[in-house]
């Protein structure tokens, strides 16, 4: 066994978590266990003689700031430094937005100290910060920062590894920790989740038509894409990518959608359809019904539905199922659930026929609605949310989380879907839609797509109107993709130096290695791989090996971004450092 450093010892220690701010005649109790070497659990538990409405309390600890060499949060995407205690950021997550997880790593891209709150669904705020006074790390946990209902009890759960293991590794135990939890029991996740997709978003915006997503279905169905979703577009005749008109969710724009429905499933993919959960338009019908149940009227795009209410969760319900019985869609890309919300205008309190005073709570139960009485229809329906919502709540309502909106940005593209991945545990996780310039030299094109090869693609370019270098091109990838998908989504997987944006990826079986390289590096070739491809996501042309690990002989096969083979020869690879001449967006394959 590895003998522990000494800052290793001094991380495994069970902190000290002080408890202040409990007022309102609650009593609040802390209970603390060992889980095993350098994995603790702490359990709160808040009482009230009678029904309180509990201020917020923060639970505190520190530990001493060693090898630290940045923090993870699942809001920080370029932002992974660690941040000083006069910096006034805080972590707030929610059923709604974000997930309550801190993890501080090393510069060994190791865990450090990862924290992790159980009460997921509820508003809760989290810091990790570091005071130059003294060098220490504070740790804060802040409860109840929105607590709408009075509580006679409360149970929550604080879960703080120090274990030394890899940071992604820590994350994926933290999502595994939540999934074993009754209330958030991930929803099934059915094979087609895990299919490439074609989305209408950057390709059509709204101005689709069903003659021209036909001729895109007919396109992609033989590269292997197999589900459509029709976005934003469908249920108005407007295109100012506005929101005046959401909420009435009437096919304007597909006047028979059953019969488009049909065609897609002809062609052999399924459809599904975008919505706006929270919004309804000062223009559509619905903001007349509904106008005095919303939570706020002053959002920027539009006024936002009050869940609390059973007739807007109702209604909404209602939309879905009848869409999935009348037009037998196959599932619904759900957006905006970040919207659900306190607003300064939303009234804080449960009165005037809400059956909820607290907004999470109530989203829960719209969401729980929405799933099981959408699968009740097809148990395989599939429900996609989006980055910034993909917390361990949601996962009991869907089965697809995408990467929130960056579009031509393949680099957020790519860092995104990986801390969506670390998180999500065997959900499926999407890259937001890929798109490009259509004059992109292929292989800078390519890079889109290289950069999110661990995720489910999703494309959003005319098929038509690329150049068929382009379409080759897609052709390639999709086929290298599907013929790995087991490698790529459900091998082990490795994420290193998080401050560098993820420069290297990896997904492994005990005989396949598949590494994306995103940066001019040198790659420890894998021990053990009887196949190993990397991918040379870089503007080099050229891939530097270290077969320290992995010395032997091999058959290397290089290929181009259009899968054209380029060189095919035996070499023999000693321990040390060889380059190979690769292009850019180009492939090494090397097999014992």
């Amino acid at each position: 066994m590895k003998q522990m450093t000494d800052s290793q010892a001094l991380r495994a220690v069970l902190p000290e978590v002080v408890v202040t701010g409990v007022a309102n005649g609650c009593n609040v109790e802390v209970e603390s266990s060992e889980l095993g070497a350098g994995l603790f659990q702490y359990n709160i538990k808040l009482t009230a003689p009678e029904p309180q409405l509990p201020a917020p309390i923060t639970l505190s600890w520190r530990i001493p700031a060693h090898n630290i060499q940045g923090m993870w949060t699942p809001d920080t995407l370029y932002e992974k430094r660690l941040r000083a205690d006069w910096e006034l950021e805080t972590l707030d997550a929610s059923v709604s937005r974000n997930a309550p997880v801190i993890c501080l790593f090393g510069h060994d891209s190791a865990n450090v100290h990862t924290f992790a709150c159980s009460d997921a669904l509820h508003a809760t705020a989290m810091r990790a910060v570091v005071r130059e006074e003294d060098g220490f790390v504070y740790c804060h946990v802040t409860l109840f920062t929105e607590c709408l209902a009075p509580v006679t009890s409360e149970e929550v759960l604080l879960r703080i590894d120090s274990r030394p293991q890899p940071f992604s590794t820590a994350l994926q135990d933290v999502a595994a920790w939540w999934a074993g939890f009754a209330d958030k029991k991930p929803a099934p996740c059915p094979p087609a989740a895990h299919d490439p997709i074609y989305s209408t978003w950057y390709s059509y915006h709204q101005r689709i038509t069903t003659e021209a997503l036909i001729a895109e279905c007919e396109a992609c169905a033989p590269l292997g894409y197999k589900t459509i979703i029709v976005d934003d577009g469908w249920q108005t005749l407007d295109s100012q990518r506005g929101y005046d008109f959401t909420g009435d969710w009437n096919p304007d724009r597909f006047p028979d959608m059953a019969e488009f429905v049909r065609k897609v499933h002809a062609i052999g993919m399924k459809c599904m359809t975008w919505y706006a959960v929270p919004f309804v338009g000062k223009k559509s019908a619905a903001y007349a019904r509904f106008k005095d149940k919303c939570l706020t009227h002053t959002h920027r795009w539009a006024p936002v539905l009050d869940p609390r209410f059973p007739e807007v969760r109702a209604y909404l319900i209602g939309k879905y199922t009848s869409a999935l019985k009348d037009w037998d869609l196959d599932g619904f890309k759900l957006d905006f659930i970040d919207d659900f919300r306190v607003y300064e205008d939303t009234e804080r309190s449960q009165v005037a026929g809400r059956d909820y005073a607290c907004i999470y709570e109530a989203v829960d139960a719209l969401l729980t609605g929405v799933m099981e009485q959408l699968r009740a229809i097809k148990p395989d329906v599939l429900i996609e949310f989006r980055q910034r919502y993909a917390g361990p709540v949601m996962r009991k309502y869907g089965n697809m989380f995408r990467a929130f909106d960056c579009p031509h940005d393949s680099v957020t593209n790519r860092l995104r879907t990986t801390d969506v991945r670390m998180l999500i545990g065997d959900s499926a996780v999407h890259a937001d839609m890929v798109t490009w310039h259509y004059d992109e030299p292929v292989e800078i094109a390519a890079l889109q797509l290289w950069n999110v090869l661990f995720a489910v693609p999703q494309l959003s370019v005319r098929m038509a109107d690329v150049p068929a270098a382009h379409r080759q091109m897609i052709k390639t990838f999709t086929e290298f993709w599907i013929a790995h998908r087991d490698v790529l989504l459900f091998g082990q997987f490795e994420v290193q130096q998080p401050l560098a944006n993820y420069p290297l990826l990896e997904a492994h079986t005990p005989t396949h290695c598949i590494a994306g390289i995103y940066q001019s590096m040198v790659y420890p070739l894998r021990a053990g791989a009887v196949v190993t491809d990397v991918i040379n996501a870089t503007d080099a042309h050229r891939i530097v090996l270290d077969a320290v690990d992995g010395p032997g002989t091999y058959t290397a096969t290089v290929f181009d971004c259009m899968g054209n083979e380029i060189s095919h020869a035996q070499c023999h690879l000693d321990a040390g450092v060889h380059a190979f001449d690769i292009p850019t967006a180009g492939r090494l394959r090397l097999e014992r």
